[in-house]
């Protein structure tokens, strides 16, 4: 019988999930899912557009001690007002 050559598996890393936060564009009122680098720290601000309405928002985010990250969204028209 013929010797089989075992086959190695490549050692998959497992790659944690991204985590992700979620806000209410005011324009068009659609739940946004962005996700949140947390290596960028606890408290961010960044402006991004609403994928379906096309304005930007300053989106704030905060991560907390217990990892519970909580984000909402300005109208960037509003603050510069």
């Amino acid at each position: 019988m013929p010797e089989r050559k075992k086959k190695r598996r490549k050692k998959s890393r497992r790659r944690e999930a991204q985590p992700e936060a979620s806000y209410t564009c005011q324009n068009c009122g659609e739940e946004i899912v962005i996700p949140i680098d947390i290596t960028a720290g606890s408290e961010q601000e960044f402006v991004e557009d609403c994928p379906v309405f096309c304005h930007p928002h300053v989106i704030h985010v905060d991560q907390f001690e217990d990892g519970e990250i909580r984000a909402w969204a300005e109208s960037e028209a509003d603050l510069n007002n």
